[in-house]
């Protein structure tokens, strides 16, 4: 899952991007109104999630959903606000926010709303997912293959679970560059045939089929 964080607050976007890296989400950090509505608007099929602080430089919080929203965005927003009056929720919730988080907060709290949003996006995606013998549970970071549990990276079941969420489809580096790997990757490196590799190595594991097949020139792709 890939996260847009904008926020101006230095330490707090570092401090919030390294507990969220930790839990195994991607993020992207920008810290001025204006670029935020501009990258949301060029990519918004790129992010499962905006976290929106409402005192930006050069546009507001308030202002950058009423336009993610006029411009038919539907990526899930949640809002970071030191404002706690009735009215200020109300006006941002009518405005297009999904939730808001009144500031201070707790890390865990964070984590948690972002975990309701996401098992609410526009299609209902489940949190079990199957192919063939392979069996995936989102929530709980678990993946097995026969009843055989794989032991897998963070990065590793993030990209077995794009897969599975794609199933039997041609999935190209970029794709796998945009949703797995934030804008500061550098693109000449091999870490996606890396990462591809490790995982194809442990989905084969005792001796089972590999179902990871490498389409030549194209990209990638899990079969049954």
């Amino acid at each position: 899952m890939k996260i847009l964080l904008v926020e101006d607050e230095e330490k707090l976007a570092d401090a919030l991007s390294k507990g969220l890296k930790h839990e195994g989400y991607i993020v992207d950090i920008v810290a001025d109104g204006k670029k935020a509505l501009t990258r949301i608007s060029l990519h918004r099929d790129d992010y499962d999630l905006v976290i929106l602080d409402l005192m930006l430089p050069s546009m507001d919080g308030l202002e950058i959903c009423k336009q993610m929203r006029a411009k038919d965005i539907a990526t899930p927003i949640l809002i970071l606000t030191a404002r706690a009056e009735t009215e200020s929720k109300v006006e941002l919730l009518l405005s297009g926010a999904d939730d808001y988080l009144v500031k201070p907060f707790s890390f865990a709290e964070l984590n948690a709303r972002i975990q309701a949003l996401l098992r609410r996006p526009t299609e209902t995606l489940p949190e079990t997912l199957k192919l063939g013998t392979i069996e995936l549970n989102a929530a709980q970071g678990r993946a097995s293959r026969n009843g055989r549990e794989i032991p897998l990276t963070l990065k590793e079941f993030r990209l077995l679970e794009y897969f599975m969420r794609h199933p039997n489809q041609v999935v190209n580096r970029e794709d796998l560059l945009t949703h797995l790997w934030d804008f500061n990757y550098a693109g000449f490196s091999n870490v996606v045939d890396v990462h591809i590799k490790n995982l194809r190595r442990k989905l084969v594991g005792d001796g089972d089929k590999d179902v990871l097949e490498t389409v030549r020139g194209i990209g990638y792709r899990l079969v049954e």
